[in-house]
């Protein structure tokens, strides 16, 4: 009976890169050999990688699954300050590349075994030597498992052109250690049947290597004089949406501002004379300024919050800093020239002031960093009416019910409440796998 993995064993193989990725956090990383680009596929989800390549021989191969790679609806919904570049390129790994200097992290996952003799002779120097990459992982089957397999003769695949025992895979892995500057450690994944692990070793063996003096240090042998060649064939490129993109700040920072100046100018407008009657303790009503009461429970909500944002600049839970400068921090009407009107009138404005949005939407205040930082983006873009001295956010009044429609429909309110992440498209990506 042929031994039964659980994850398959494919799965345990990308698994293993998964958790080096989650406690070495490599910047930079290339899959040689990436075929489809399954492993690809798990990889870009962990953004502590800011450039993912991956390079094949087959370009057919890879031009099958290559735009699985791109950024889904949720990173545009959502984008974050990490950054991520996708690249794949048709090649050999016999072959030198000078875009492939330097990484991190270099993978070939069931990859030397496909090589001839004469290939596999070239395959250390370009890796090791020329790429010289802080940490390579190589896999490739154990042929001291292939008995476990009833029925099996000859190799596992009919494109393999060998398969090696451990001390071979051994024998190797410590001459190039030997000659490049590198350590390895051995280990594996496919476990045999109780009773046989240690008679028959892994299915695949596994080879992790590390450059000896690790980020710090370079092969200077093979660093200093090598030529920078590009003998491979780009097939696919993009940039994932990203904050620190000034462009993509400003539209996600817009559409915050928009959602949480209808929201409170709908809060506003509930309140047709901009006051509201409260209880005092005596019993005794006393009149309140809605946006005072509005204001006295948000700082009380958000002092409260305490966590973090996601993001570099602020946390949640930030007053209002000195650069506001004293403004006027109570909602009022205009008529649209900057003039301040009493009542609730059809065709006039709601003025949000900037100074409210800031101090109430911890999203705003983490996206823009300060008052006068949120005023200067917002400032010339068609899509904010700002007040003459720029200081608040003018709403139109009689578009209240036509906007919220629009707003439910537009997907920016939900932007910032989106509950579908992109851990749950990853998930259905691995379920229909």
């Amino acid at each position: 009976m042929d031994p039964v993995f659980s994850p398959p064993l494919h799965r345990q193989r990308h698994q293993f890169v998964i958790d080096f990725v989650k406690r070495n956090k490599p910047r930079k990383v290339v899959d040689l050999g990436c075929g489809e680009c399954s492993l690809l596929q798990k990889l870009k989800f962990h953004r502590e990688i800011e450039l993912l390549v991956g390079v094949d021989i087959n370009g057919a191969k890879v031009k099958k699954k290559m735009h699985g790679l791109g950024p889904m609806s949720t990173d545009y919904l959502q984008p974050t300050f990490d950054q991520l570049r996708v690249e794949l390129y048709q090649g050999s790994v016999t072959q030198k590349d000078g875009r492939l200097r330097g990484f991190d992290l270099v993978t070939g996952i069931e990859l030397i075994e496909h090589l001839t003799l004469a290939d596999l002779e070239l395959f250390p120097e370009v890796v090791f030597g020329y790429m010289n990459p802080v940490a390579v992982i190589i896999s490739t089957p154990n042929s001291e498992f292939n008995p476990l397999f009833s029925g099996l003769t000859g190799f596992r695949h009919i494109d393999h052109k060998f398969e090696w025992t451990r001390a071979e895979f051994h024998s190797w892995a410590l001459k190039v250690c030997l000659e490049y500057g590198y350590d390895v450690e051995f280990t594996g994944v496919g476990k045999a049947p109780p009773g046989q692990q240690e008679r028959v070793g892994f299915c695949s063996q596994i080879g992790v290597f590390h450059r000896l003096g690790g980020r710090n240090c370079c092969n200077l042998l093979f660093d200093d004089d090598a030529e920078d060649v590009f003998s491979y064939k780009l097939l696919y490129s993009i940039n994932y949406p990203s904050l620190r993109d000034n462009n993509i700040l400003r539209r996600v920072l817009v559409c915050e501002v928009l959602y949480w100046a209808e929201k409170l100018k709908g809060r506003c407008t509930e309140e047709k004379t901009g006051e509201t009657l409260f209880q005092t303790e005596g019993g005794a009503e006393e009149c309140v300024s809605w946006s005072e009461r509005y204001m006295e429970v948000e700082k009380q909500k958000t002092a409260a919050c305490g966590a973090e944002m996601n993001s570099p600049v602020e946390q949640c839970g930030r007053h209002v800093s000195e650069d506001q400068g004293g403004e006027n921090e109570e909602l009022f009407r205009t008529n649209g020239q900057g003039q301040q009107e009493s009542s609730c009138k059809p065709n006039r404005c709601v003025s949000v002031p900037l100074a409210v949005l800031w101090s109430s939407c911890p999203k705003i205040s983490a996206l823009s960093g300060s008052l006068t930082n949120l005023r200067r983006l917002l400032m010339d873009n068609p899509e904010v009416q700002l007040s003459q001295d720029s200081s608040a956010v003018l709403v139109q009044e009689q578009e209240l019910e036509e906007e919220s429609h629009d707003l439910e429909d537009s997907g920016y309110a939900e932007a910032s409440q989106c509950s579908y992440s992109a851990e749950t498209e990853r998930e259905n990506w691995e379920a229909s796998e």
